[in-house]
């Protein structure tokens, strides 16, 4: 079977999309985003084969595309559906051993449905998840409680990635009081492009980091 990793964030709108690229192009892996809420172009796969700079092919479909940028519970019932979680319980099959990335909505307490939250499947897959945090105000807060939420569901965290400007004592606290790995920080980037993003995550991180197993 192939690597399988979960990215998911802290928050909305950290850049966890921006990560997502960047891992995919590390590991010359295919991405999947399951849920798309909001579809202003571009849309998260849109970004990430973009600047990953991917053929379109590595890019799977979502199951569920909705119209509203917001919670996805919310986007379904706007557009008169509910999200069926058993139908994103089967994870796509990529060819060969390739990797597969697969990017959350939001952070890990988003609801999917009125009864079900974003945790709750990465607790049924059990993949390994990679947690991506800002470096700005309130990030241990929301760091710290999103890793207590995968630990007590005995979800395996291959470690942290920040983003944004260096904040050394923050990203340390994190890392120590939760226990986890620092993966490493990737700044924030002008431009953006392809080729600046795959140079900064070479700089700033291990590839071996997201290729070793790692326990609950």
């Amino acid at each position: 079977m192939s690597a399988r990793i979960i990215v998911t964030g802290t928050d909305t709108d950290i850049g966890k999309t921006v990560f997502s690229a960047a891992l995919v192009a590390a590991l010359e892996a295919y991405y999947w985003k399951p849920v798309q809420s909001g579809l202003a172009a571009p849309t998260d796969s849109e970004t990430v084969r973009r600047l990953a700079a991917m053929p379109h092919e590595r890019v799977l479909p979502e199951v569920y595309r909705l119209s509203t940028p917001a919670s996805p519970h919310l986007s379904a019932e706007r557009d008169g559906i509910e999200i069926d979680l058993e139908r994103l319980a089967a994870v796509p099959s990529v060819p060969g051993l390739a990797p597969l990335v697969i990017e959350g909505a939001g952070g890990l307490m988003v609801p999917m449905t009125r009864r079900q939250l974003l945790i709750d499947l990465f607790a049924s897959w059990r993949f390994p998840v990679v947690l991506v945090s800002s470096t700005r105000l309130g990030t241990i807060n929301h760091s710290l409680l999103s890793i207590e939420a995968l630990k007590r569901r005995n979800i395996p965290l291959l470690g942290i990635a920040f983003i944004g400007d260096e904040m050394a004592d923050s990203e340390n606290t994190i890392a120590a009081m939760g226990g986890v790995r620092r993966l490493g920080r990737l700044p924030r980037l002008d431009p953006l492009s392809p080729a600046t993003l795959r140079a900064a995550f070479e700089a700033n991180f291990r590839l071996a980091d997201f290729t070793t197993p790692v326990a609950p």
